[in-house]
């Protein structure tokens, strides 16, 4: 029997991000759920090791990794129309747990719990799903701030309300990412030297 799943994490390289934005240079699903990845790995292991934290990293990369998946079937919906009512949102979140549950369909019955984890949240990854939403929201930061350079813009108020989201988790880690990180996207490659 042959499963589906890997064959359509393939294509999330195709769904668009900023669908309602102009953009200098578009981003896609599979750049994003990269990047998100990496900076959660990071905000783990910032925690772990500035402030005592016993966090799996790599555990955190993983569901960075996979974060977006349902949105191959759902399309990437935009911020502003998600969260636009609590109906709106509710009827999102049930078409968001169906996809999830046909993506875990398209695995091995023995792989199947793995992945459950990922896509219905276990308890014990709570924390570690608040550093993948922190990720998430830097990760498009960064986007603002790339488009920013490039003259566009058009990310100047998403740019301001994303900074204030990410100022209001009141994380730590992320705000030792921030005050670490953030600035050098803002440098030409030569000024990274």
């Amino acid at each position: 029997m042959s499963y589906h799943f890997f064959a359509l994490y393939s294509r999330m390289k195709y769904i668009n991000r900023w669908a309602l934005m102009r953009n200098t240079q578009s981003e896609n699903l599979s750049q994003h759920s990269c990047d998100v990845s990496a900076i959660a790995h990071c905000l783990a292991t910032i925690k772990n090791i500035r402030f005592g934290g016993k966090l799996n990293a790599e555990r955190a990369a993983f569901l960075g990794l996979y974060h977006d998946m349902p949105e191959i079937i759902t399309g990437d919906m935009p911020t502003p129309v998600k969260y636009h009512s609590k109906q709106l949102r509710s009827e999102f979140q049930a078409v968001e747990d169906s996809a999830c549950r046909t993506l875990i369909g398209m695995l091995p019955e023995d792989l199947q719990e793995c992945y459950t984890d990922v896509f219905f949240h276990k308890e014990e990854d709570e924390y570690l799903w608040k550093l993948v939403k922190a990720a998430d929201k830097i990760s498009a930061l960064i986007k603002c701030i790339e488009e920013e350079k490039a003259g566009n813009s058009e990310f100047k108020e998403a740019k301001k309300s994303t900074l204030e989201a990410i100022k209001n988790m009141h994380l730590e880690e992320v705000d030792s990412f921030m005050a670490d990180f953030i600035d050098s996207y803002t440098l030409s490659l030569d000024e990274q030297k």
